[in-house]
């Protein structure tokens, strides 16, 4: 066996303060990048004036950077945050490097909620939704189908202890949840259909103020939720007989790990559609750069990680000198997917052993 470089001489803050002073170095730039792109150029200067408190050199653009770009990038973080630490759960629960709330059938589940919302009862919100007005529909909505996925999946763990199995069945209950969203999508109206299938693209620039707030409040409280768990999730790295040993509830522990992914993915699935890859990719990044498993440095590791990745995708999808911008979902695949085939043909599991 290959020895690994030994680090007992360098202390772990030693080893871990600059990784994390440069992330967030370059977080800050990122967010300061992303404010400077769009159809309208806007100097440096002026984006570190205005959010310093400042004024542009045009009226016009500190409207577009304080109503337009600030939200955005704001919620690319976010989004970028909670779809991470989502991961990072659902693979240390399910010991697989591919898990995550898109495999599991959560985001499927949150999309169905919407589907049903936006498609099914379009007569009644559909106006509401498009106008922004039912904020809080859409992320009960989207909430409601992920924890029905979360409600099928905690049924069947309680009563099948091979954790592979479930994730299998997770599978399936998300290939399910599809198939009924293409129902619905096949006997809706035109305009409902529309409103949908765009929303399915995925974008970070059509959150409202309103929905932002509760974003920000939807992902604080996963995330807070997901910090109690650290400390368990560290111990079923070592096994699950070892951790029912130790007296740690593993039923307790996955229920929390689900109820936190479910808020948090249900949560950006329902403001800025189905964003994928991003929890399966970003967790494995997290495990390279800080070359550990502990979840306690993990976990503000992959939220910056998240932070990062999602705030350079909206940057590629607004296409820096063009008037276009690109559906998010497709930036996130086209960025995740190569770390995802990296991670099954290295055929091991980063962090797991």
């Amino acid at each position: 066996m290959m020895s690994e470089p030994n680090h007992s001489h360098v202390s772990p803050g030693r080893r871990l303060l600059p990784l994390f002073a440069g992330g967030l170095i370059l977080l800050a730039a990122l967010f300061l990048a992303d404010l400077m792109l769009g159809s309208v150029k806007i100097p440096a200067g002026d984006v570190v004036a205005v959010i310093t408190g400042g004024e542009a050199a045009r009226a016009e653009w500190k409207d577009i950077i304080m109503h337009f770009r600030i939200p955005r990038a704001l919620t690319a973080l976010l989004a970028g945050m909670a779809l991470s630490v989502s991961g990072l759960m659902m693979q240390t629960v399910f010991r697989n490097p591919l898990a995550g709330p898109y495999v599991l059938g959560i985001s499927a589940g949150a999309s169905l909620g919407v589907a049903l919302l936006v498609l099914g009862f379009g007569g009644v919100f559909g106006t509401a939704v498009a106008g922004g007005g039912s904020v809080w529909a859409m992320a009960v909505a989207a909430w409601l189908g992920a924890g029905l996925i979360l409600l099928l999946i905690m049924g069947v763990s309680l009563r099948v202890r091979d954790i592979m199995t479930v994730l299998i069945l997770g599978i399936l209950f998300g290939s399910v949840t599809t198939a009924v969203v293409s129902i619905l999508q096949y006997f809706s109206e035109s305009a409902s259909l529309k409103a949908f299938i765009v929303w399915t693209l995925g974008s970070l620039g059509n959150v409202t103020g309103m929905q932002l707030r509760v974003l920000l409040f939807s992902v604080g409280a996963g995330l807070v939720l997901a910090v109690f768990l650290l400390t368990p999730l560290n111990v079923l790295l070592l096994g699950e007989s070892y951790a029912r040993s130790l007296g740690l509830g593993i039923r307790w522990v996955r229920f929390l790990a689900f109820l936190s992914t479910s808020i948090l993915a249900g949560s950006v699935t329902a403001f800025c559609g189905p964003i994928g890859f991003v929890g399966v990719a970003v967790p494995h990044l997290g495990r390279m750069v800080f070359r550990t498993a502990d979840h306690r440095i993990l976990f503000p590791g992959t939220l910056l990680a998240g932070g990062i990745v999602l705030l350079f995708s909206d940057m590629v999808s607004q296409l820096p000198g063009s008037d276009q911008v690109l559906p998010v979902n497709a930036v996130t695949a086209l960025v995740g997917i190569p770390m995802v085939i990296w991670v099954i043909l290295k055929n091991r599991k980063i962090g797991f052993e």
